[in-house]
C-alpha cells in the first residue's frame, strides 16, 4: 500500500507525540511511505523560522528520510492540488490533518488517514 504523506502529517509527531510510522503500521501492516518533493520544500521553508512549528517542521524533515520522495508531476497551484492530483492519479491513500485538504480529497474519492481525538490515526474511505 502506497501511502502519502502531506505537509500536516509529518507536523504531527512533534504536535501530538504520535509515533506516526506506528500507527500507520498499525492500520495497514506493511505500507511505503510517499512524500512529494513540493512537501519538502514546504516543510523546509517552515523549518527555518522559530518556534514550535518550526521545531515540529524540523522533526517532519527529519521522518522524511523515513519516505520515498517524488516530484508531484503536476503544474496544479499549490502544495494541496498537487496531493490531490498525484493521490488521485497514483491510486495513494493520504494521511493529513488539514480538515480541507481532507474533506477535498475525500470528494475525490481519495482515503484519507487522519488523526482522531489527537491520540490515534484512523482511516476514511473516500
Amino acid at each position: 500500500m502506497r501511502v502519502l504523506l502531506d505537509t500536516n502529517a509529518l507536523l504531527m509527531p512533534a504536535q501530538f507525540g504520535v509515533d506516526l510510522y506506528d500507527e500507520l503500521l498499525a492500520l495497514f501492516g506493511d505500507f511505503e511511505p510517499i512524500t512529494l518533493e513540493e512537501v519538502v520544500g514546504e516543510l523546509s521553508g517552515l523549518a527555518r523560522g522559530r518556534g514550535r512549528d518550526a521545531a515540529a517542521a524540523r522533526v517532519g524533515l527529519a521522518l522524511v528520510r523515513r519516505s520515498t520522495v517524488v516530484p508531484s508531476g503536476s503544474t496544479a497551484e499549490g502544495v494541496d492540488n498537487r496531493v490531490i492530483e498525484y493521490a488521485r492519479r497514483e491510486g495513494c491513500t493520504v494521511v493529513t490533518n488539514d480538515r480541507e485538504l481532507r474533506n477535498a480529497l475525500l470528494r475525490e474519492g481519495v482515503d484519507v488517514v487522519s488523526m482522531r481525538r489527537q491520540k490515534t490515526l484512523e482511516l476514511l474511505r473516500g
